[in-house]
């Protein structure tokens, strides 16, 4: 079986073993390259310590990198390699990392360590593949399977319960079955990962191909790193508009989405507020009045638990609040929609509402969806003509005002009144019309300070 590997990592292997080291590329990019994918990086594992690494490529730049695992990122042809040293793991007492490693120089026993079988393949261009655990077997099943006794690779660390969940997403593959059951088992360990990298894993899996059946499946996983999520479980909508529980229908609205991390996120968290929102009326017909902004403050809360960075989160949480926010259907309406949202949330939000609407009855889907396209060609149309959606594209400014003679906060009031005009279409974005509209405000101040008779 052959794997083109990139001249840099060839011209290495080709030194460490003209040294009398076996070296090979390794995991995750042995992996991508088997599927016919373009690996992001090209990692080495060999039998040479890394002093050794060091004497054996002396032209070379070297950086200690992880260096207390037997890690150094060597440059080459102007790209960067990490070369880590053959290595079996010590006690996990943390169920995160390694206390001790110690330095082997035997690649199997290397590749016994690792998490799944698809990322514990090795390859050299003379000798081959080597995949001791069936890599290859399960890259054709379409299966993640853990290396050896499940249970003791997820012991050792409980971030591999994620790392799981976001490789069958990723790759569209099931679980196999005792891996499966592991990972249910031991979802409580999650508690002992950082929110950090618990985050970075959820974001990961939730822009892969497979996070419909996953979100479903692996429900308690999810449940035990977001609680509220659990609340959305089995809650009956009793709506003509919806076929699926609260939850069943979030995990279709997710993967409806397109694969943009903001949209997926919104997704999974924008009814989380609807069963605090539940409400019948006298037909029985469910409602969950005010449920967006429920919705809102719980996905801030959650994304702020889960130290989100402020971009991602404040954005997320302004979907989450106007997902049910009606369509514009008017050029005004459609100004105002891009006013509140700008360009790229306005985008954002017209998917977001197109993933709820095939999340919910396929009965109702037709009208809605026809209404979407009109929505989506007026926000186009309005893009393309490049009208004035943000007050720092008026024509005119601060200083045209003060020059008028307004002034301190006189002069934001006006700027707000003129952006109101030019978005109602009651104005046209012109420097003269706007002036004159300035004009009228100043004179209208002006006569509300006379004295009345």
């Amino acid at each position: 079986m052959h794997i083109t590997i990139p001249d840099g990592a060839a011209r290495l292997l080709r030194r460490l073993n003209e040294r009398g080291y076996e070296a090979y590329v390794v995991g995750g990019c042995v992996r991508d390259a088997l599927l016919g994918r373009t690996p992001h990086d090209w990692d080495i594992c060999t039998g040479a310590l890394p002093e050794e690494v060091k004497a054996a490529l002396p032209g070379n730049t070297v950086h200690d990198t992880g260096i207390q695992h037997g890690t150094v990122l060597v440059m080459e042809g102007g790209e960067g390699y990490e070369i880590t040293t053959f290595r079996v793991d010590g006690d996990y007492s943390d169920h995160r990392r390694p206390d001790s490693v110690s330095f082997v120089r035997s690649l199997g026993e290397d590749l016994a360590r690792r998490d799944f079988t698809i990322n514990a393949m090795a390859y050299h261009p003379e000798t081959g593949l080597v995949d001791l655990f069936g890599g290859v077997e399960d890259l054709k099943a379409g299966r993640i399977r853990c290396v050896g006794d499940p249970a003791s690779r997820i012991e050792e660390d409980a971030l591999r319960i994620l790392r799981a969940l976001r490789f069958a997403a990723r790759f569209s593959f099931s679980i196999e079955e005792e891996t499966g059951r592991v990972l249910h088992g031991k979802r409580a360990q999650l508690d002992y990962v950082a929110r950090e990298r618990v985050f970075s894993e959820l974001k990961g899996f939730l822009v892969g191909d497979g996070v419909c059946a996953l979100l479903l499946e692996y429900r308690d996983v999810f449940a035990r790193i977001i609680p509220e999520l659990a609340e959305m479980f089995d809650f009956l909508q009793h709506n003509p508009h919806h076929c699926y529980d609260v939850w069943t229908h979030t995990a279709h609205a997710v993967g409806h989405a397109v694969p943009e991390l903001p949209v997926r996120l919104t997704m999974l968290l924008h009814d989380a507020g609807k069963p605090r929102r539940f409400t019948r009326d006298e037909r029985g017909i469910g409602h969950f009045f005010g449920h967006p902004e429920v919705s809102a403050q719980m996905a801030d809360g959650i994304l702020r638990r889960l130290r989100s960075d402020n971009r991602l989160r404040e954005t997320v949480v302004r979907l989450v609040e106007s997902h049910d926010w009606a369509l514009p259907e008017t050029e005004r309406a459609g100004r105002r929609f891009l006013a509140r949202l700008g360009e790229e949330g306005a985008r954002w939000s017209l998917q977001v509402h197109r993933a709820d609407i095939l999340a919910q009855h396929p009965a109702t889907q037709a009208e809605k969806l026809a209404r979407l396209d009109r929505a989506e060609a007026l926000i186009g149309g309005l893009l393309t003509r490049q009208v004035c959606f943000r007050k720092r594209d008026l024509a005119v400014g601060g200083r045209d005002l003060i020059a008028l003679g307004f002034s301190g906060r006189a002069v934001g009031r006006c700027l707000d009144r003129l952006f109101d005009l030019v978005v109602d279409g009651d104005c046209p974005n012109e420097r003269d019309a706007l002036l004159r509209e300035a004009e009228k405000v100043r004179a209208e101040s002006t006569e509300s300070l006379l004295p009345s008779d």
